[in-house]
This record gives C-alpha cells, sequence and structure tokens, in this order.
C-alpha cells in the first residue's frame, strides 16, 4: 500500500517540519503528500502501529495488516518520516477508545509552536451509546471497542478482557457490524444474531454483506430495534426488541422506523455489540481556549474551505472533519488538506526567501 503517491523518494528540503496527528488513512495520505513536496514530517498516534481503523478494527481479508505496513516502512525508510507512537496528542482532557494503549501524552499546543504546521487527522474513536436501559451493563460493548480489543489482543499489545461468549447479539446494519458479527463466529460463539431497525435493503453495509453473513450462519432480524437491555448482576443477559415499520424518509432520505405497540419480543445473550456508529474526536476540548470553539457540538472539527482552522497553523482532515466515512473519501480529504498545508508553507517560505 502506496501512501507517497507522488515520488518515489525524497528529492529535497524545504526546510518545513509538519506534525501529523493521527495515523490513519486520511493521516498517511497526507504525510505522503508533504514528504514528496520536500517537508519534514513527525506522525503522532496514540496506537501501538499506524494504521488506525485500517490495522486495528478492519478485518485483516478487507486490508492486510503487511500492506499496511509495507506503505510506513516506505514512508520511514526513503523519506524520513518519524513515527511516535504510543503517544496522545490532547488540548485539554477526555477519555477515547484505544487511550489505555498511550504510554506518552503530548499537548496539541505545545505542537504549534514546534512545527510549521499541524494536520489533525484523529477520526472517530468514540462510540456511540445504544441509550436504553442497562446499556451500561458489563458485557454491552461497541462494536469498535470488540474490534479493537479482539486485534490488539491477537497482535500480543493487548490481554483479551471480553472473556468467552456462546450466543451474541449484534445491534446495527453497517460494515462495523458486519465485521463484529463475523469475528464473533470467527472467534467461537455458537449463536450470533444481528439486528438492524430497517431492512436489509436500507442497510449501509449493503445486502450482498448482510446475505454473505447468513450464508456463513448467522441470523439476521430486520424492523427491530432494541429497547432495554435486561440486566442481572451487572451483566447482560438478554436484549428487549420492538418491531418497527417504515414510515416517512428521515433526515437522510431512509424511511424512519417507527415503533409497533405491544411488538416486543427478546433475546438471550451473553455478548451484546452495538454497532450504530462513531462520533468524531479531536484532540481538543473546551479547556483549550480559542481552539475550542472551532470544535461543533457533534465533535466535528469546523475548517474553512481551506481545510484550516482560521487565524492559525493548524488544518484537520478526515473523519475528525466529515464524521464517519469510508476509506477513501478520508484519503481524499488527506490529500487535498496536505495541498492545503503545502500552499501555505510554500508562501511563507518564498516571503522568508525575499
Amino acid at each position: 500500500m502506496k501512501f507517497a503517491f507522488l515520488c518515489k523518494q525524497r528529492t529535497g528540503s524545504s526546510g518545513a517540519r509538519v506534525a501529523v496527528v493521527g495515523a490513519g488513512p486520511a493521516g498517511l495520505a497526507a504525510t505522503g503528500y508533504l514528504v514528496c513536496r520536500g517537508h519534514e514530517v513527525d506522525v503522532y498516534d496514540k496506537l501501538p502501529l499506524p494504521g488506525g481503523m485500517m490495522s486495528f478494527a478492519i478485518p485483516k481479508y478487507r486490508i492486510p495488516l503487511d500492506a499496511i505496513m509495507e506503505g510506513v516502512e516506505d514512508l520511514q525508510n526513503n523519506f524520513g518520516v518519524k513515527f511516535h507512537l504510543s503517544t496522545k496528542v490532547m488540548c485539554g482532557e477526555r477519555h477515547d477508545e484505544g487511550d489505555e494503549l498511550a504510554k506518552a501524552s503530548i499537548d496539541l499546543t505545545k505542537l504549534m509552536e514546534s512545527y510549521n504546521a499541524v494536520l489533525i487527522a484523529t477520526g472517530t474513536w468514540r462510540s456511540r451509546r445504544l441509550g436504553v436501559p442497562g446499556d451500561d451493563a458489563e458485557n454491552v460493548v461497541s462494536a469498535l471497542e470488540f474490534l479493537l480489543r479482539l486485534n490488539l489482543s491477537r497482535l500480543g499489545f493487548l490481554e483479551s478482557r471480553l472473556g468467552s461468549f456462546r450466543r451474541v447479539v449484534v445491534i446495527g446494519g453497517g460494515l462495523s457490524a458486519i465485521d463484529a458479527a463475523e469475528e464473533s463466529l470467527l472467534s467461537g460463539a455458537q449463536e450470533v444474531y444481528l439486528v438492524y431497525r430497517r431492512t436489509i435493503k436500507e442497510a449501509p453495509a449493503g445486502e450482498y454483506e448482510v446475505g454473505r453473513l447468513v450464508r456463513l450462519g448467522v441470523k439476521w432480524i430486520e424492523l427491530a430495534a432494541p429497547k432495554a437491555i435486561v440486566v442481572e448482576n451487572g451483566k447482560a443477559r438478554a436484549v428487549e426488541f420492538q418491531r418497527m415499520k417504515l414510515g416517512e424518509p428521515d433526515e437522510t432520505g431512509r424511511p424512519r422506523p417507527v415503533p409497533i405497540p405491544g411488538s416486543e419480543f427478546t433475546l438471550d445473550a451473553d455478548l451484546v455489540i452495538a454497532a450504530i456508529g462513531e462520533v468524531p474526536t479531536p484532540p481538543l476540548t473546551p479547556n483549550c481556549g480559542d481552539l475550542a470553539k472551532y470544535v461543533g457540538k457533534d465533535g466535528r472539527i469546523l475548517v474553512d474551505r481551506n481545510y484550516r482552522i482560521p487565524g492559525t497553523n493548524v488544518f484537520a482532515a478526515g473523519d475528525v472533519v466529515t464524521g464517519p466515512s469510508k476509506i477513501g473519501q478520508a484519503t481524499k480529504q488527506g490529500l487535498e488538506a496536505a495541498r492545503e498545508v503545502d500552499r501555505l508553507l510554500s508562501a511563507k517560505l518564498i516571503v522568508v526567501a525575499r
């Protein structure tokens, strides 16, 4: 997997230094562009390997880890990129999934002072809650947490704390739900249910992926939404669902699920996986001075059309700007933001030269 698309090796130096925060698809694509333009790049990431969710939350049959590491080694060996791993960059305090892997921390404002430009590409590392009674039970986890811990354990970075499970209920209809359900089967679960509040036609993962899982043995239930988690002694033992019917389109253009009174049913479970999406996790909090006003209510970083936080040397790209997206879109944004960083640095270098 090539991240330096524009060149094979570094041919010169601009003298400018850039910090890229986040080593996922947007951050790595931006790094590749910037080193080809002659800039020195340091990459910071809280995880022990580069790649972000490509390395730790997406099954290897979709994206082989070896391919990611090959591209990373190219950046290191041919372009001198330095990776500061297990290092969380933050302005203020907030806990996100995967933070326990960070062994060091650095304040974002220090990077702003030390580098000519900073590009934030920290993605979406906080999962949405189900928002029903009992969703804080010990064995109710997000798809991100489930997949992250599974892969960290396989790679030897973390001892799995999920334990064994026989009957798994996965809630959601996107690729994360698909991946969590399939990995549950591969991990030894005897029964896996995939429950979605709309129909297979509206499922973000697509009919093919759902059908593939059904052929593997996953039980698909559509038009049902969780109403409550049945908890005993702090652990979920079942999920209460309510049947849905499709109503008028919502803000996404898809038909809105409408509850059917008196249609409740229950599925026993010893592991419940919520795969209902993630929210952006910028390295900014309300305690971050003027920068804090550039974080929207939904967590997205608010940038101008040049991917820049106005009046600063800070840029942002990828899911931390758009919300959850596909790898191709995040990569494209990383390249576009890197081009704007290069324009700013080139303009400053011209002024200095004069």
